[in-house]
């Protein structure tokens, strides 16, 4: 069964006081892209986030958001213990200046060099790495049970188009028999009146002739087929439950299957057969918009 590119899923989890919560998004696109926004701690992450994206989710334009914050008190700077206390000795050592009357401005003290410990925060990548990866596998289970859904809408449409141009298709291979039997009456009718005045009759070879060359000029048996054949493949295609994307090739079906159906119409000058056409373009036009959005 076909699926639309369309989606949403989002998925959430605290761990050690931490918490993360992540949403996709899944718009049309002809190819895979992906926008990912990490906040800035997680930002190295990015390149496994999206090749773990285009695994799960094969074409769209992706958007994927993670926020994340840690109340715990791991989320604490650390102080070097042993670099306060030589600031604190050193400061003891100047002379004039005893226990009594020293006093520590802890602000100035913070801001000395060495005192707070930078995080390189490879302790919370490695948590956080394990911990996006199993809500992004969550998340994206939910926008492919999203994209199922509207698969089902689509596909019912897409049958309803096929099964129109079908029905069209028939009236028109019944009508191409009447139609060269009616210009050979036409045909007729024309040359006995031109040669009415000259008492001279039309011979029948002559008509005959003429009424091959337009039978063969109009014959759209050849074209007939090709679209059958385009229709019984786009059938197959939509009914597929094989999983893999089909978006890109049944909008080349789409072309071709307009294609055949403006040779036919400018082959056949029946009246009848010309509004059939429309009604056929309208339908595949109407498919070629439909299937944009197939995954």
């Amino acid at each position: 069964m076909i699926r639309s590119m369309t989606g949403f899923g989002d998925s959430s989890l605290q761990v050690d006081g931490a918490h993360y919560a992540i949403e996709i998004r899944s718009l049309n696109s002809k190819w895979f892209k992906s926008l990912i926004r990490l906040p800035e701690e997680l930002q190295s992450l990015e390149g496994e986030i999206e090749i773990q994206l285009a695994h799960r989710l094969n074409r769209g334009s992706i958007v994927l958001t993670v926020k994340y914050s840690d109340c715990s008190a791991n989320a604490a700077a650390q102080l070097n213990k042993q670099a306060i206390q030589c600031y604190l000795d050193q400061l003891l050592e100047v002379e004039g200046l005893g226990h009594d009357a020293a006093r520590i401005d802890l602000a100035a003290l913070l801001a000395l060099p060495g005192v707070i410990v930078p995080d390189t925060g490879q302790e919370l990548l490695q948590q956080a790495r394990k911990v996006i990866a199993q809500l992004i596998d969550d998340a994206c289970d939910k926008l492919l049970t999203m994209r199922a859904r509207e698969g089902e809408v689509l596909y019912r449409e897409l049958h309803e188009y096929r099964q129109t141009i079908a029905g069209h298709l028939d009236v028109v291979m019944e009508r191409v028999p009447a139609m060269v039997e009616m210009y050979q009456q036409r045909l007729q009718e024309r040359m006995e009146n031109l040669l009415e005045e000259s008492g001279a009759k039309a011979r029948e070879e002559d008509l005959l002739r003429e009424v091959a060359i337009f039978a063969e000029r109009s014959d759209i048996a050849e074209e007939v087929t090709r679209l059958q054949g385009h229709l019984e493949q786009f059938s197959e295609m939509i009914d597929a439950d094989h999983g893999e994307p089909t978006g890109r090739t049944l909008d080349f079906l789409a072309q071709e299957m307009l294609r055949e159906a403006n040779t036919i119409g400018s082959k056949c000058m029946d009246v009848e057969i010309s509004r059939r056409i429309v009604e056929i373009k309208g339908a595949i036009d109407r498919i070629k918009e439909q299937v944009q959005n197939v995954v």
